[in-house]
This record gives C-alpha cells, structure tokens and sequence, in this order.
C-alpha cells in the first residue's frame, strides 16, 4: 500500500482538528435579536449516514458516530440558495433529531419576505422554511417589598404534598432567560447552556429565568428564602431568551434560539419542558415539541395575556396549558395557578414579587414533577387529568390544582402530611 507524503496526512489530521473544535451551537448576531422582520429560518436536508454493518461495528446509535454535523451537500445546498435568492447566512445548526441543517438568513435590502418564503417553499432543496419568529416572556414584576409569604404553596397544598414526593431524579429543562445559578437559594448540581450569547454576567442578572427556576426548584429548610415546589428535581437551564430591557422581567425570544434549546432539553432527556413564554404559531417549533411528546417528554405552557390557545406553544394538543388563576378565563382544559405576587428569586441573592402566566407555568411544572417522580412513566395527558380533576372548586378554573388531592390519587393508599 503507498503511504501518502508526510505533508498529506498533516494537512488531514489539521482538517480533522479544525472539524472536532466546530462549536456544538450557533448564535444569532444582535441585529438579528433587535429585529427579526428582516431573516428567515431556512432547513436543508442533512441525514444521518449510519456506518456500514461489519465484525467490529455496534449499534449505539449517535455514540458511535461522533457529533452530528452538516455535511458536504448540506452545505452546498445552503451555499447554493444564497446565492440564488441574495441571502446572507448569518447562523447555521444541524438538527441530529430532524435530520436537517437550520440555517438563518439575512434578506436583501428591500426584500418582500412572504414572497421571497413562497419561492423557497417551492424550491426542492428546501425542506422548510419560515419567518423568524419572535416571543415573550409571559410575566410583569411587581417591585414589592419581599416577604417571606408564599400563598401560592398554601393554595396548592405543596407543603403537605412534599410528604409524598419533592420531585426527586426528575429532570426539568427550563427555556427561558438566563438564571442567577449563584443564587444561594437555588440548588448547585444544574445544567447550564446559553444559545443566546458568551456573557455570562448577563445570564446571573436575568430576573425571569431566575424567578421561574425559584418556583419550581428553590431550596427548602435551608435559613435561607423560600421553598421550591419540586426542590430535588435536577434543572437544566437553557437561555434562549434575552431580556428586551435593562430592568425588569420582560424578554424575546426568536424561532432559532428557542429550536436549539428544545433540541437540548429533547438529547438531554428532560422528563419536563417548562415554557414560559407565548408566540406566534411556529412550523419549526411545533415539529420539536412534536418530538418530545413522543419522546414521553411533558411540556408546559403559558396562555398569553388575551387567554386564546391559538399561538404557540398552548396551540399544540400534546402541551399542558397554563393560565393565571386571577386572569378571569375560562378556556376549557386549561389549568390555572396563582399567578399574583408570586415571591420568588430576583438575580443577586434577592427575592422579589411576580405575577403573570409564566409563573403559574413555573408552578405547574413543579407540581408535574411531584407526579412525575411517583409515576416515571406519567403521560401529559393523565398529568393534565389528575390536576384538573384535583381542583375543589365549585366552577372549572375557580381553584387552581391541589398537589395533596393529585398525589393522593396517583398513589393509592398513601396520604399527604398534616399541615
């Protein structure tokens, strides 16, 4: 067998190192954050190619294959395709669960979006494409004084409830701004990663992500705070939103940077999805959460502001929707938990107050993990039933869900504690 020059297989060996240091996400530029009226999320088929079968080959899936990354004729395409419609790709990412490269582009000055998206969809190298979709987070600060007062556990029964369960081994990925992880109310064993930016100082000061992983996850009986509904489940925190001012709770979020933290949460094995924020339908989106809930993964949404399930993520059938207790709704299906001055976790060590959807999404989330942790195998479906039918008020939606009743009912024979 002739053995290639020296200089060959150095330059070999340098490609293959440039290839395993390819950073395993993408992010978006600023501009694109601001503004998105001027991008669109683009998806070109990119397969897996599974090795052949030989004596020494296994069947461990991804494992044995090294990271999933776009291939030669991903990229082609995706080249090919700016230079025909005079696109700018921005950021690229293959999705290993959807078998695509997802790439955003910049439009042309000038360019008329929805007719540019119509073109592209008739494009047969195109497997998808969309707007990029902004959101929001679903919550306002009330800037209350704290006090150690949580009416919200109270009205749920979770203190008695955390007899019979705290949440333990259950994993609970949480989409959303970034979180205070040095907060010393919040449990150290997390998982961290940012699809939004490299700044770290701005993950610890987001007050969003911190208030909603507080409610589900804060540490009890420990001098310091409050309790969280489900403190022994493990936290995934996954920042795909950015706050859309210096102060306060209000954040955005886009079609790209939310996909790359639902893949994560979907590869990480979350039991639990908890999505505080409310959109636009989205194609994207809609076929990921598709892929957890087959993937028996419980994803928990925010009804936005006006109360209608008609946009993501509460328009999927497979997601429990949320909606504040004090809203005045009455979609049926909806669970509905106190969402007024809810004191929870405030970047900084501090605690603050909270009210909107986003934290009786927060709230449902920890109670479905108290579920989950008893019934490892607890469909969206029967987690929904077993709150709602919970409830001890007279009319539907007058109470929000009982974490004692819930429980009790799931495991036969087993009472909560006295309070």
């Amino acid at each position: 067998m002739k053995i290639p020059p020296l200089g060959v297989l150095l330059a070999v060996a340098a490609l293959a190192g440039c290839a395993a240091q390819q950073p395993t996400r993408a992010q978006l530029p600023a501009a694109a954050r601001a503004d998105a009226q001027g991008y669109v999320v683009v998806t070109v088929r990119n397969p897996v190619i599974w090795p052949g079968s030989h004596a020494s080959s296994t069947a461990r899936g991804y494992d044995g294959m090294g990271a999933y990354t776009a291939g030669i004729v991903a990229h082609e395409t995706s080249r090919a395709l700016a230079v025909d419609y005079h696109l700018r790709e921005v950021s690229s990412w293959p999705i290993a669960l959807l078998g695509v490269h997802c790439l955003t582009y910049a439009l042309p000055s000038g360019a008329d979006r929805a007719r540019l998206l119509a073109v592209l969809a008739r494009d047969s190298r195109v497997e998808s494409a969309q707007p990029l979709l902004t959101f929001e987070t679903a919550s306002s600060s009330y800037n209350d004084p704290y006090a150690d007062l949580q009416n919200n556990m109270q009205q749920m029964a979770v203190l008695e409830a955390q007899a019979l369960s705290r949440g333990a081994s259950v994993r609970v990925a949480v989409v959303d701004t970034g979180v205070d992880v040095r907060h010393p109310d919040l449990p150290a064993n997390v998982v961290v990663r940012n699809f939004v930016d490299n700044d770290s100082e701005a993950f610890q000061g987001d007050a969003h992500g911190t208030a909603v992983a507080g409610v589900i996850a804060a540490i009890p009986n420990n001098a310091v705070g409050i309790a969280g509904i489900a403190p022994d489940v493990r936290l995934f925190l996954y920042k795909a939103c950015w706050r859309a001012a210096a102060t306060g709770t209000k954040a955005a979020c886009n079609s790209f940077t939310l996909a790359q933290a639902l893949s994560a949460a979907i590869e990480a094995h979350a039991d639990i999805i908890n999505l505080s924020l409310a959109g636009p339908r989205d194609p994207l989106l809609t076929r990921l959460i598709d892929r957890a809930a087959a993937a028996g993964i419980i994803v928990v949404g925010a009804v936005p502001p006006d109360g209608l399930r008609d946009s993501f993520p509460t328009n999927i059938a497979s997601v429990i929707a949320v909606d504040a207790l004090e809203s005045g709704h009455t979609s049926p299906g909806v669970l509905r938990a106190p969402g007024r001055d809810v004191v929870s976790l405030a970047p900084h060590a501090h605690y603050d107050f909270y009210s909107g959807s986003s934290l009786a999404t927060a709230e449902v989330s920890g109670l479905v993990a108290l579920l989950r942790a008893q019934r490892p195998h607890l469909t969206a479906q029967d987690a929904r039933l077993l709150l709602l039918e919970s409830e001890s008020g007279t009319e539907a939606g007058a109470s929000p869900p009982n974490a004692c009743a819930a429980l009790e009912s799931l495991v036969h024979g087993k009472r909560c504690a006295t309070p």
